[in-house]
């Protein structure tokens, strides 16, 4: 559906569980009416502005690179098929580009790619393939228990990080 936005020494490679529909429809991440991601980045500093979804491409330019954990297919994650997420495909996608942080937009994406049922928004234990982990609370506009606390902390660790 939608391409890998990666580049060397990224700060931060976001990943999510997979296109919604809007996303897929535009070719663009996070594209979907009333989603927080692009206004997130900008309030948070991440972004020295806030982007279009159409501007996807440029956040390697800023440190901050996309994925998802399942690709090749969009909607709701309720109707993403447990098949099609490949935590495998990230792992070896973070090894390869070695971001300082992988964050993931939304706890199931977390959850599946790590394994655990039970973890919580924030730093995660461990790591993944060599990269800390964040697990932030999805910014789809879906999310009715939504705070941008989380992703707040993440920017101002990204900010510390050397």
């Amino acid at each position: 559906m939608l391409p890998d936005h990666l580049a060397p020494g990224l700060r931060v490679l976001f990943c999510g569980t997979a296109a919604g529909r809007a996303s897929a429809a535009r070719g663009h991440y996070y594209a979907g009416p009333g989603n927080r991601f692009w206004g997130l980045l900008a309030s948070t500093g991440l972004t020295p502005r806030r982007l279009a979804p159409e501007e996807d491409h440029l956040l390697p330019g800023f440190g901050l690179g996309l994925t998802d954990l399942a690709k090749g297919v969009a909607g709701m994650d309720r109707e993403i098929p447990a098949g099609a997420y490949d935590p495998a495909r990230l792992a070896a996608l973070v090894a390869e580009w070695q971001p300082g942080v992988v964050a993931f937009t939304s706890l199931t994406a977390a959850r599946l790619a790590l394994g655990d049922k039970a973890l919580n928004a924030g730093p995660q234990p461990g790591g993944f393939a060599g990269s800390t982990v964040w697990a932030l609370p999805s910014p789809s506009r879906a999310n009715g228990h939504f705070s941008p606390g989380v992703w707040q902390a993440l920017a101002d660790h990204v900010r510390l990080r050397p």
